[in-house]
């Protein structure tokens, strides 16, 4: 047989052993894009005496709207997907060319596990693989799609890149699988219930949850395009938004941002906090807005989602937009008992670091811890502005009034409810201090908001 037709067969043999995650490739990137990398690497599994064709995972680059992308695709077809030392070396290559190049990377991964028989050696491979992968956060953009069943510690790649895609009825990732963990629980629950979208909620790992690789192709575009390009022309710089003067909720809120351009992460978890990729007056922020008509209570899971957050606004330069309606920490036993205060000091610490524009919106409630995090000018924020109907308070209502006044005899709730509220927590007590730069019309929030990204662009 000659070499031509010795390649020919090859080729063949890798094509199909890779049928599916080739036909996942090119849905996700642009059509006769991708250029495959390593393709003839293989080695033997001694355990099941099978080929690894291509290592079992295929790597390579191509574009998604002409922008340039690495390609982790784990192939589930060989040895379902199982994890290597040469599958992880093979991926480590790849990355090592993404970092040189500063480009980003998406895995789309489907795994069952380790593959049996390598003993600790995959495990050394696993180590320099996840090592990898955490030195290149904050530095390369990083996509997860969990594009199928993905379990062990390949995981815990989650844990560590910018952005989670699920894709809907297919998606589901544990560090074991979800039939010992659901047995181990005693519970008689679906795969999807243990590491699906709604068996996450607390982990804070699904960024997306969608219907399928076109809406993720058009989702990392959106981000790709605020990532790369901080400051577009726009003719919505100078927008007034009436609808806040009568009613500034987190609905209203939402208008800041330029139309169509806003990106949500994270509506699976912790709902009450919206953190967006979008643009203002045309300058790319990241933008927090806490939601809810009577403010926020916070807690472990909400700050940890605000410090993932912010951490990446400073990871990519991004200015940071708070827009402010919280109580503080959350009143029970519960929070008390968590991970709370640990979570807000290393929120601190991140939101010290930020570079770029940091401004303060409070267009609700700022009381006590909620003011001093999210608002306080002595935080770091370059401006703090309020609502003229805002309130900032050191506590709120009957209860701030009654620890203030409880000296006096026969306290009067209702008098001092309102002597409180009038003379303690009117935004107005704020700025004579020089704590807040203004008190605004709802209306003209975002014109304010573009003035002041415009003078802090570096």
């Amino acid at each position: 047989m000659n070499q031509l037709s010795l390649l020919q067969k090859r080729k063949q043999q890798l094509l199909d052993a890779g049928k599916q995650i080739r036909k996942d490739i090119f849905e996700l990137v642009d059509e006769n894009s991708f250029v495959e990398l390593s393709a003839f690497s293989f080695s033997k599994n001694e355990f099941y005496g099978e080929n690894a064709e291509g290592e079992g995972v295929i790597t390579g680059f191509a574009t998604i709207y002409d922008f340039p992308f690495y390609i982790v695709a784990q192939n589930a077809e060989v040895l379902s997907g199982g994890i290597s030392k040469a599958n992880c070396e093979k991926i480590e290559k790849c990355l090592a060319q993404a970092e040189k190049t500063s480009t980003p990377v998406i895995y789309m991964l489907s795994s069952l596990g380790v593959q049996i028989g390598e003993g600790v050696s995959v495990l050394e491979g696993l180590a320099k693989l996840i090592l990898k992968v955490s030195q290149l956060k904050g530095t390369i953009p990083q996509y997860l799609v969990v594009n199928g069943e993905v379990y062990g510690q390949i995981a815990v790649l989650a844990g560590i890149c910018d952005f989670n895609f699920f894709v809907d009825k297919k998606s589901v990732i544990a560090a074991n699988s979800p039939l010992a963990i659901a047995a181990r629980d005693n519970k008689n629950v679906s795969k999807f219930d243990v590491g699906g979208v709604k068996g996450l909620t607390g982990a804070q790992i699904a960024t997306f949850s969608v219907g399928g690789l076109a809406e993720i192709k058009e989702i990392i575009n959106q981000i790709n395009e605020i990532l790369s390009t901080p400051v577009v022309d726009s003719d919505e710089m100078n927008d007034s938004l009436p609808m806040l003067d009568k009613k500034a909720d987190c609905k209203e809120i939402l208008n800041v941002f330029d139309k169509e351009t806003a990106i949500e992460l994270g509506k699976n978890f912790s709902p009450e906090i919206k953190c967006f990729l979008a643009r203002v007056g045309g300058i790319a922020v990241a933008a927090a807005v806490f939601a809810g008509e009577k403010g926020v209570e916070l807690d472990a899971f909400n700050i940890r989602k605000l410090k993932d957050f912010a951490e990446f606004a400073c990871c990519y330069n991004l200015p940071y937009v708070t827009f402010v309606n919280t109580f503080g920490i959350k009143c029970d036993m519960q929070t008390n008992d968590s991970l709370v205060l640990k979570e807000i000091g290393e929120y601190v610490s991140i939101l010290d670091c930020i570079d770029s524009a940091k401004i303060s919106v409070i267009y609700g409630k700022a009381i006590g811890l909620g003011y001093t995090v999210f608002a306080a000018k002595s935080m770091g924020y370059d401006y703090s502005y309020a609502f003229a109907n805002a309130k900032i308070a050191l506590f709120d209502s009957v209860q701030g009034a009654e620890i203030e006044f409880a000296s006096e005899n026969k306290i009067d709730k209702v008098k001092l409810e309102k002597k409180y509220s009038e003379e303690n927590s009117d935004p107005i007590n704020a700025a004579h201090c020089g704590f807040i730069d203004n008190i605004i019309q709802p209306s003209f929030v975002k014109q304010y908001l573009v003035a002041s990204l415009q003078m802090l662009l570096k």
